[in-house]
Parts: structure tokens; C-alpha cells; sequence
């Protein structure tokens, strides 16, 4: 009797035990982030955004907000279930859930309006190897665009208006980096294998130094600023 309660007792443990990955986590997490990316690969997706509007007969515009409403829906109720893991957990890293799924819950969290609040957590699990630092550096970086400040890494690119013409048509670029010259170091020190100007080709945007002072007054980003 006493043997199967002991038994009963492991079963129900929530932790990885002796460093053994938590599985029964691990799936989870793995479904968080397939159904994270779902939508954002049909809006990256010509082709199977004219597919849905073909099938149902609705315009681009339409079928892009479609998508948008039902990914903003996702990442909500994925974001609180991340709350529920850290809090019973800390960040599910590495040594919890292996490798690459110690990633899912940093997707979510960037896709989140909670990166004020986790970025602490994040640098420590960077720091600590239990996610790749690349990730510390690119969360950082929507940090500083969240904040209205230059970013250090140049991941992050950013689309607005400009200021002194009526159309609404955004332009993109990369967001400003402080000190430029000296960002390719800081990328390699991170552990990024391209540089800034490989990055924002595959961004899609052309690499131009720009100040935030030049950038406040060249576009249009909706607030007081």
C-alpha cells in the first residue's frame, strides 16, 4: 500500500524530477507556440491570404483583419496561460522543457503587451542558458521601441506614415540603433550569426542610420510625440 501511494505521489509531482524534462509541460508548450505562429504564417503568406479570400469571398483588407482579430484572440488566452506557468514555475527553460521548446514561452511573451513586466525574467534565463541570448537581445530591443528609445541590437523594424504628406500609406524601416557604428559587435557578443545590414534585408527594409530626432520628425507614429 505504502509502495503505490509513493508511486501516486512521483506521478503527480509538477516538476522535472533527478533533471528529467517535464513532458507533460513540454507538449504543452509545444501547442502554444504552433497555434502562436499559425496565424502570423498566413499573414506572412500571399498566397494563402488570396486563398481565403477567394473561399469566402471577402476583400484583402477583409481576410487581413480576420486574421488579426483571431491572432490577438490567440495570443491572449496564450498569455495567460504563460502567466499561470511562470508563476508555478519560473521561465520553463531548458533544464524544464528542453530545447527548442524553452522558446515557446518567450514567443508569446513578445507577442505580448507584458515585455515591461518579464523582461527581468528573460535576461535572467539568457544569462542563466537557459534560453539562447539572441532572444534577451531581440525582447530588449522591443523594449526600446515600446519605450520610444533606440534599440541596441537592430533586430526590430518598424512601419508609420510620414508626417508631411496625406497619405496613409506607412513606410518601413529599421528602428534606430544607439551608437551604430558599434552594433555589429554587440550583435556577435549576443550571439547573432548576420550583421545589421544582412538583418534588415531580411526584414525587408533598407539600413539607413536614423537618429529618434530625425525619426520623430520624419514620421507619423499616432501619439503625442
Amino acid at each position: 500500500m505504502l509502495r503505490s501511494t509513493a508511486s501516486i505521489l512521483v506521478f503527480l509531482l509538477p516538476v522535472c524530477v533527478y533533471g528529467q524534462v517535464n513532458n507533460r509541460l513540454k507538449v504543452e508548450l509545444d501547442s502554444i507556440y504552433r497555434v502562436d505562429q499559425v496565424y502570423r504564417d498566413i499573414l506572412d503568406s500571399p498566397q494563402k491570404k488570396d486563398s481565403l479570400a477567394r473561399a469566402h469571398s471577402l476583400s484583402g483588407q477583409e481576410v487581413d483583419q480576420r486574421i488579426f482579430d483571431k491572432m490577438t484572440e490567440i495570443d491572449r488566452s496564450n498569455s495567460r496561460r504563460i502567466k499561470q506557468i511562470i508563476e508555478q514555475y519560473g521561465y520553463p527553460g531548458k533544464k524544464l522543457v528542453g530545447s527548442p521548446t524553452n522558446e515557446a514561452a518567450w514567443y508569446v511573451i513578445q507577442h505580448s503587451e507584458d515585455i515591461s513586466r518579464y523582461f527581468p525574467l528573460i535576461e535572467k534565463a539568457g544569462k542563466s542558458k537557459e534560453i539562447p541570448y539572441t532572444l534577451v537581445a531581440m525582447m530588449e530591443d522591443r523594449l526600446m521601441t515600446e519605450r520610444r528609445k533606440p534599440q541596441l541590437y537592430g533586430t526590430q523594424a518598424a512601419c508609420y506614415p510620414l508626417r508631411d504628406t496625406a497619405s496613409r500609406k506607412a513606410e518601413c524601416f529599421l528602428w534606430p540603433i544607439a551608437n551604430p557604428g558599434e552594433v555589429n559587435q554587440r550583435r556577435k557578443k549576443a550571439g547573432f550569426s548576420t550583421t545589421v545590414e544582412e538583418n534588415a534585408k531580411r526584414l525587408n527594409v533598407t539600413y539607413e542610420i536614423l537618429t529618434m530626432e530625425v525619426l520623430l520628425k520624419t514620421y507619423n507614429l499616432g501619439d503625442s510625440n
